[in-house]
């Protein structure tokens, strides 16, 4: 079973985190923000917390008090149904923001798991909160990092409504090509740090199918596959897939 490692056990870093120094703070700060505003960030941004692979950052139901920007490595979000079935609801990279569905209750709405030994870093919203007072910039960016993430879930829901599950599939590998891009890494070639079983959890599939897809893609020259490795052959047709203009054979 996995387990929650309390803050002061090693899973916290004795650094702490600098947004200034951050090879991601591009993509979790605003454009223009001036160097005595990013040192006002600074200021209250708690340690950087290291989170080993398997290991759950926080737990539904859990008091909010944090946001977690992810610093490197990838989690997960699920949540538990009442059988006992774990059902993934997002997949989450460096750059982006956990603990945002908590903001309305105060509680978490879901499980949060590393997928790779990983590392946040800390922010306590109260302290956010009265930034936003003397950054607008901040303000601003955050609402949309919030736009964005409702914007996500729309598009999730429209794959398990509408899509065929070629579609569902193909939609799955553009963005996390666009995803990965806006990194700054390969759009074309990266590693899948979820396992098949768990691509198909947040696709409403089996792994069967997700099996049957991988064989489909690869054999029509789309993809090609080395265990977890992926590489997009063919993004364009790709794209059209996602956007249910090309189908399979």
């Amino acid at each position: 079973m996995a387990i929650v490692l309390p803050i002061t056990t090693i899973n916290v870093s004795a650094l702490k985190a600098s947004c200034s120094a951050c090879s991601m703070h591009q993509l979790c700060l605003p454009m223009g923000l001036g160097e005595s505003d990013i040192h006002k960030l600074d200021q209250i941004i708690g340690r950087r917390r290291k989170v080993p692979k398997d290991t759950l950052l926080y737990r539904m139901d859990d008091p909010f008090t944090n946001l977690y920007a992810i610093r490197l490595g990838h989690f997960k979000t699920y949540q538990v149904s009442p059988s006992g079935d774990q059902l993934v609801t997002g997949f989450q990279m460096a750059g982006e923001l956990l603990g945002m569905d908590a903001i309305s209750t105060d509680r978490h709405h879901c499980d949060a798991m590393a997928l790779e030994d990983s590392e946040v870093c800390e922010i306590p919203f109260a302290r956010l909160e009265e930034l936003f007072g003397t950054i607008p910039a901040l303000l601003h960016h955050f609402h949309r990092m919030m736009s964005q993430e409702i914007t996500r879930e729309q598009s999730v829901m429209l794959l398990l409504g509408n899509m065929r599950a070629e579609q569902r599939f193909a939609a799955f590998l553009v963005n996390l090509s666009s995803r990965y891009a806006e990194r700054g890494y390969s759009p074309a070639i990266f590693q899948l740090r979820m396992s098949r079983e768990e691509i198909g959890n947040y696709l409403g599939l089996t792994i069967e199918s997700i099996s049957r897809l991988l064989s489909r893609l690869k054999k029509q020259g789309l993809i090609r596959v080395a265990n977890r490795e992926i590489e997009l052959l063919d993004p364009i047709r790709l794209r059209a897939m996602a956007a249910g203009t090309e189908f399979c054979d």
